[in-house]
């Protein structure tokens, strides 16, 4: 009784907070998996219990809409209060097979940024490395090679550990070098997982069932690595897969990991426009306005245990937001 009272109040504040200066605010959310169960190697992922709560809380206390009118009615200043979207990034498998059934039993929709490059069994670099370190079968791995000395394996605590830790290190190096080392690793560990992203005919189920897809790059690589014209293929070519895949228009981007300076410069925000998609979307936390950049929309990723901090977080976000 009293978190229902807690969540009305927090409810109210949140439309106040939302159309607070008459600027109406969009709240776009960004997931990457929605896994079976919680798992330690991935701590900042949803999983199917938690992600089912956060879609009750979003149907029955937001408007959640489409990302086309999402961003249509954020231009033209017409958001209804505690206006949210949902997107995903990268393409993995659980996506469909998870998070869409939970979607779709809230009545709600959401927009699935791809990496063209790992459909098909393909599996992300990183995701390499995570499950490398899962499997290793020494007690340790001598990771000096990278300036990280030996790290010990022994519980899954120290293993998840020692996973983020090698993912920073080789987060900005060239995609080649990343993907070198990640293979590198995985040659020392069992036979890891070839079916995590998701297959050409699985995106295509994703798209008939009413879900929005969007471009992400090929390779998902730090396009602030790369030259223009390697930048320029990594955009377009994505795009021009995906619309040929699913014989639909590709409307909206998202960068790759997403910090602007850091992983895309805005000499990639123009290319993007010129593909020409409608809207691109950042990873910089925090809330859309009007005055904000269409080409670097900041999104942000829930991690809150309990509704009532993941509402309290919207309704602070929302007035950090202006």
């Amino acid at each position: 009784m009293m978190q229902a009272l807690a969540l009305s109040l927090l409810t109210h504040c949140a439309t106040w907070a939302s159309t607070r200066g008459g600027q109406n605010k969009l709240f776009i959310l960004i997931y990457h998996q929605v896994l079976d169960a919680p798992d330690v190697m991935r701590p900042g992922e949803a999983d199917i219990a938690s992600f089912s709560w956060q879609m009750q809380l979003l149907a029955r206390h937001f408007n959640v809409l489409p990302l086309a009118e999402a961003v249509a009615r954020l231009q033209d200043r017409s958001l209804p209060p505690r206006a949210v979207t949902i997107t995903f990034d990268d393409g993995y498998a659980d996506n469909l097979r998870n998070a869409v059934p939970i979607l779709k039993q809230q009545n709600l929709s959401a927009t699935f940024f791809i990496a063209s490059g790992y459909l098909e069994g393909g599996r992300m670099w990183n995701d390499t490395v995570i499950e490398a370190i899962r499997n290793l079968p020494q007690p340790e791995v001598d990771l000096s090679a990278f300036g990280l000395g030996v790290m010990p394996l022994v519980s899954p605590a120290q293993r998840a550990a020692t996973a983020r830790t090698l993912l920073k290190c080789l987060k900005h190096l060239p995609p080649e070098q990343r993907l070198a080392h990640s293979q590198a690793l995985a040659a020392q560990a069992t036979p890891l997982p070839d079916d995590l992203m998701l297959t050409r005919a699985q995106l295509r189920e994703l798209h008939a069932q009413g879900m929005e897809i969007g471009g992400h790059t090929v390779n998902h690589p730090i396009l602030a690595t790369l030259d223009k014209a390697t930048a320029t293929a990594e955009i377009a070519e994505n795009k021009a897969y995906l619309e040929q895949l699913l014989a639909a228009p590709i409307r909206f981007f998202a960068y790759p990991n997403g910090r602007l300076g850091d992983d895309y410069l805005l000499a990639h925000r123009d290319i993007a426009k010129a593909c020409p998609y409608q809207a691109a979307f950042s990873t910089h936390p925090g809330v859309a306005t009007a005055a904000s950049d269409v080409w670097q929309l900041p999104r942000f990723t829930p991690w809150d245990a309990t509704p009532l901090r993941f509402m309290l977080r919207m309704v602070w976000l929302y007035l950090k937001g202006g």
